[in-house]
């Protein structure tokens, strides 16, 4: 079906080099080339020959938008036709919002357009910085003339007045204002020997006319022309889901010029320009703070429900809404660069890869249209010779079978399915990079995460402080945190921040130095002073039964030990703890409901790993991993066949990540690896995404159950009444159009709730 009927989307094949020898169908792709890379010319059609004296030049990629395209129909069209020209190397279909890709050596589009044009479509070259013009409205008269004609036409057949060259004569003239598009397409269809939607309708509209069916075949054509109307506003909707993103960051932003504000469209800031934001206002590009304090509302970005409090230093992003202060910023990245447009493109991007159920529908598809095409036609044939059944009576059911044999309702269930669970889950600050992970994450059995930063708040707090020589509690608590100020190790920073609110002088330190994996040294006054870990304390040989008992006990609490050491001893033991994320308790609990397992893989040491795991309700948990370890346990767990995630917000956790059956990656808002790299981005450090993303995996994959039965269960029940002779043509377009609307409003459902 086209113009808003069927949609599919292939987008998802790698773009190849340009020396290439394949054969046939590849990812999305049709070439015919010899092992000298020559296209065959036999396989040339006439369109295509016309291309060949066009000029040549460098291989390069050009988009264009094809208002018609948005269905299997037109893809496989443009696909036979551009895939057979030698200077077209590749060809990637963006259905959903109509846009084709093409790496080609044409100095300029005109031959492109051109072969577009042939096949009875218009292309228009896309300006990538510039998001795609909607559609103009087609007018509505055509469609209400044609239904009163058809009606009219049905009422002098169902009351008996009238000629039947009237009857007839208002049928054609619904046909000719509602049908000649169709007929149109089908046409083109039937020439690239393609039997799609409108082939078939034109064949069953044409073949009602021969046998004298005259108000049957305008009713059918009426019905068809609506029915494609109301789905075109359905898919709309889908379409507007993402491209409704774009329109969360505002066109205009507040830019200083030589001293002055002044309104200058967002496109045009480059970074480094210095922007202001007042109360109210949605912030226009990603920045960093230079002026002002203020609540801003993440929500189109993290999908956080509580305002952030932002100071200067903290980043801002576009899209997102200030709240009561005024602020001015440093821009950071351009409009198009920003995380919004990161974003969008790769939830764009993510449209085109095809998840296992679409896969298999369109495998499906492939096989089903041929076959009832065969038996409409044995229908049609085999009764009147067989048994003597009436010619007229058995055409007409054939006539029926071809209405239903397009599979449209199945074919469009799957992607608008995806599209609008993708849309749901980047509202609500999840962003998904594929089909194939939001169909994926129902089947999880482990969660597998990192600890800081992910279960913990990745920022550790000094809880206690144990001066060991009687007199020196303040000196003590000095030195500490002048040796550790200097370092920048997550731990000794907790010591130095814990000094300064408590307003604590520090000393000059000479000759520091660290000592990886151990502490810090430097001479303070003169004297040298240690400041490091249990390993520390034993190397130096200044260990003792007491403060071995002392360190020991404070580890299987979950706390990481630091003693500060002179060269009579140590002076003082602290410890530092990074406290757990609430929002992990609440994720682990909501994952255990449901019936995910959770699993921590943490480098620090067995007893921290021990203390917090019960903390957050984990599983299981290991520590003392390095990054290969955290892959061989992620490794594992694949090996006895379940599907494992693992979530981190760390290059150490790079491997296990990549390795994992879905790839989380927590705090991506702003990170260009994580939004690129992870299977899902977590954009707030929020583990409750987790859990959300899972159950709408569920939702999405039962939505995409529920739409093909209900597609093939209303074929197949129409398909014995036809074959029983009760079923009609317009009865046949209700049952087809009827499916394909009940699966896309159905599929539209995932966007409730999505704000």
């Amino acid at each position: 079906m086209s113009q808003d009927n069927c949609c599919n989307h292939d987008h998802s094949n790698p773009r190849p080099s340009p020396a290439r020898h394949d054969h046939g169908h590849a990812h999305g792709h049709d070439h015919h080339h010899d092992h000298d890379g020559h296209a065959h010319e036999h396989a040339q059609p006439a369109l295509a020959t016309e291309a060949m004296d066009a000029p040549l030049g460098e291989l390069r990629w050009s988009s264009l938008r094809i208002d018609a395209m948005d269905c299997p129909t037109e893809e496989r069209l443009l696909r036979d036709a551009l895939g057979k020209v030698a200077a077209v190397e590749a060809l990637e279909f963006n259905l959903m919002q109509r846009v084709l890709k093409v790496q080609h050596r044409f100095t300029e589009l005109a031959p492109l357009q051109k072969l577009v044009a042939q096949l009875g479509m218009q292309a228009e070259p896309l300006d990538a910085a510039s998001p795609p013009a909607k559609p103009a409205d087609k007018p509505w008269w055509p469609l209400a003339l044609a239904g009163v004609a058809a009606l009219a036409a049905e009422a002098c057949e169902w009351f008996g007045f009238g000629p039947v060259w009237l009857e007839a004569g208002l049928a054609l003239l619904a046909i000719a204002t509602a049908g000649l598009p169709t007929y149109r397409k089908g046409w083109i269809a039937l020439k690239n020997r393609n039997l799609n939607i409108n082939a078939l309708m034109s064949i069953a509209v044409t073949g009602a006319l021969l046998i004298g069916q005259w108000p049957e075949a305008a009713m059918v054509s009426v019905l068809f022309a609506l029915a494609e109307l109301i789905e075109a506003k359905s898919l709309d909707r889908a379409r507007n889901a993402i491209r409704g993103l774009l329109d969360l960051a505002p066109q205009q932003a507040t830019v200083q010029v030589d001293g002055q504000w002044r309104e200058v469209p967002a496109s045009e800031v480059r970074p480094d320009a210095r922007v202001r934001v007042r109360p109210g206002e949605r912030i226009a590009l990603d920045g960093e703070l230079l002026v002002g304090r203020s609540g801003v509302n993440q929500a189109p970005i993290t999908g956080e429900s509580l305002p952030v409090d932002k100071e200067p230093g903290d980043p801002l992003f576009a899209g997102t809404i200030n709240g009561e202060g005024e602020l001015e910023y440093r821009v950071t990245r351009a409009a198009n660069d920003s995380t919004l447009a990161r974003i969008i493109h790769a939830v764009e991007e993510a449209q085109g890869t095809r998840a296992p159920t679409q896969r298999f529908v369109d495998s499906f598809s492939r096989i089903y249209t041929p076959t009832v095409f065969v038996l409409a036609l044995l229908t049609a044939v085999l009764p009147p010779l067989l048994i003597q059944g009436a010619w007229l009576d058995w055409v007409y059911r054939a006539l029926v079978l071809l209405v239903i044999a397009c599979p449209c309702a199945l074919v469009i269930s799957t992607p608008v399915t995806l599209v609008s669970g993708l849309a749901a889950a980047a509202r609500r600050g999840v962003l998904v990079k594929g089909g194939v992970y939001l169909e994926m994450g129902r089947q999880l059995a482990w969660v597998a995460l990192d600890k800081t930063g992910t279960l913990t708040e990745g920022r550790p707090q000094q809880t206690d402080y144990v001066p060991l020589r009687e007199g020196r509690a303040d000196e003590a608590r000095a030195l500490a945190a002048s040796l550790a100020a200097r370092s920048d190790h997550p731990v000794s920073q907790a010591l130095a921040r814990a000094a300064e609110a408590d307003g604590i002088a520090l000393h000059g330190v000479d000759d520091l130095a660290a000592l990886p994996g151990r502490g810090v040294k430097g001479l303070i006054g003169g004297r040298l002073y240690h400041l490091g870990n249990h390993r520390l304390v034993e190397e130096l040989g200044l260990c003792s039964s007491t403060l071995e008992m002392r360190l020991d006990s404070l580890e299987r609490e979950g706390k990481t030990a630091i003693v500060l050491l002179d060269a009579e001893g140590p002076m003082a033991l602290f410890a530092v703890a990074d406290g757990v994320r609430e929002t992990s308790r609440e994720a682990v609990t909501e994952l255990h409901q449901l019936g995910v397992r959770t699993l921590m893989l943490t480098g620090d040491n067995p007893h921290t790993a021990a203390a917090i795991a019960p903390q957050v309700g984990i599983d299981e948990a290991l520590g003392n991993l390095l990054p290969e370890d955290k892959l061989r346990e992620v490794e594992r767990r694949q090996q006895g066949g379940q599907r494992i995630g693992m979530v981190g917000d760390g290059i150490n956790d790079a491997p296990a990540l990549a390795r994992a059956d879905i790839g989380f990656a927590m705090g991506a808002a702003g990170t260009d690896t994580a939004i690129e790299t992870a299977g899902v981005a977590l954009m707030d450090d929020d583990l409750r995404k987790l859990p959300l993303f899972i159950r709408l995996s569920r939702r999405t994959h039962a939505v995409l159950v529920q739409n093909i039965v209900l597609a093939l269960g209303i074929k197949a029940l129409f398909l014995a009444l036809t074959l029983a002779g009760m079923g009609t043509l317009w009865m046949a377009v209700f049952a087809d159009m009827g499916a394909s609307l009940l699966v896309v409003f159905n599929g539209l459902r995932l966007l409730r709730g999505a704000r």
